[in-house]
């Protein structure tokens, strides 16, 4: 939902073109319940869902720590006001430099998911801690994360065991259920993994003591989602469950959950037409679209609640689609979108939680549309 100060500001400042706003208050409020849900879990805010300097100096303020995937976002936060020891290098592919680069500012502590990139840490960050990401299914997620990241549970003992042996220091595991992450139970398995891990490297001599549970804590767009102690309650039974009375040191990595319903984008209806006399849908096109940071409709997975001034009038679904002249940059098509018959020319919408996600996947001036405007009040 749009709060007041969002609607305040947009009928006030009326800013001209497609852009986001945010409020901090609602970070504030989202960063709370996750301290409240989870109290023994450090948070790491994964700075990819937004890393507006705003956000990031609140967050620092509040004593959150920070999942970076670049150098430029470790910069980032360290600008914020975080320290380099509240700071991971989340990513677990790095170019060599970058790495280097990373432990220059003070970084010590990494992601990694095989043998090479364990390799590349030893040179160019020696004595640095590692944790191993291994695989998750994703099932329960509304937008999966794929193999691209991770390995099975038995080559990340492998892994970590390798890290040891080139005087690095295997400090624990990490895992990602898959984003906007609507089964709370998703952490059960992923857990399990992580304590066989535990179990055979400690047989070996090596004592993990970090589990990074990572985000999938998810925003609500058109469907309710558990909230933050419902996450809560069932991840420390997990834990309980797998890893007894010897629980290790544990955080997570909200991003959207963080940021994502304290943001909304004001959009204007650029044309309503039809493809033919007898089509049954029409096309709305706004002057945002896929490459205007709308990237999460890819495949539709991601429904955002679209806001009219003109919602009390009948609605028809209707094909959404965005204004730049790729044929890729269509919304809405397969699951055409409720929006009401009298929506015309001009009109300005307001699509919902949005804060997360969307200002990052904006293109810089693809067919000279500029990159999304962002306001964080």
């Amino acid at each position: 939902m749009a709060t007041q100060r969002i609607l305040d500001f947009i009928a006030t400042r009326r800013p001209n073109g497609p852009c986001l706003v945010v409020d901090l208050d609602v970070v504030e409020q989202n960063f709370s319940a996750f301290r409240k849900a989870l109290p023994d879990s450090a948070i790491f805010y994964a700075v990819k869902a937004n890393p507006a300097p705003e956000i990031l100096r609140l967050l620092a303020s509040l004593g959150s720590n920070f999942d970076c995937a670049s150098v430029a976002e470790i910069e980032m936060a360290l600008d914020a006001g975080a320290t380099p020891d509240r700071i991971s290098y989340g990513n677990t592919i790095k170019k060599e430099r970058d790495v280097a680069a990373a432990h220059a500012h003070g970084i010590t502590l990494f992601a990694v998911d095989c043998v090479e990139e364990v390799e590349k840490v030893a040179r160019a960050a020696p004595g640095a801690r590692v944790f191993c990401r291994v695989l998750t299914n994703g099932e329960g997620a509304e937008w999966p994360l794929s193999r691209k990241f991770g390995c099975v549970p038995a080559m990340a003992i492998d892994v970590l065991q390798h890290a040891r042996e080139l005087g690095l220091k295997p400090t624990g595991v990490s895992f990602h259920v898959g984003s906007q992450q609507t089964n709370t139970e998703a952490w059960d398995s992923a857990l399990a993994d992580a304590a066989h891990v535990f179990r055979t490297l400690a047989e070996r001599g090596i004592v993990l003591t970090l589990v990074n549970m990572g985000g999938g804590f998810p925003t609500r767009y058109l469907k309710d989602v558990p909230s933050a102690q419902a996450y809560g309650r069932s991840i420390f039974d997990a834990l309980r469950r797998h890893f007894g009375n010897r629980i290790p040191e544990t955080i997570i990595e909200p991003g959207r959950g963080m940021v994502g319903d304290a943001g909304v984008i004001k959009a204007e209806v650029v044309l309503v037409s039809r493809k033919s006399d007898t089509d049954e849908n029409r096309w709305v096109y706004l002057d945002i679209g896929k490459f205007g940071g709308l990237a999460e409709t890819m495949d539709e997975a991601i429904r955002y609640p679209i806001v009219t001034a003109r919602d009390d009038d009948a609605k028809e679904p209707c094909v959404l689609a965005g204004p730049t002249c790729d044929s890729a940059d269509v919304l809405y098509e397969k699951k055409p979108y409720p929006l009401p018959i009298s929506l015309t020319i001009g009109d300005e919408v307001l699509i919902e939680g949005t804060g997360a996600y969307t200002t990052t996947y904006s293109a810089v001036a693809f067919n000279g549309f500029e990159p999304l405007k962002a306001y964080v009040i």
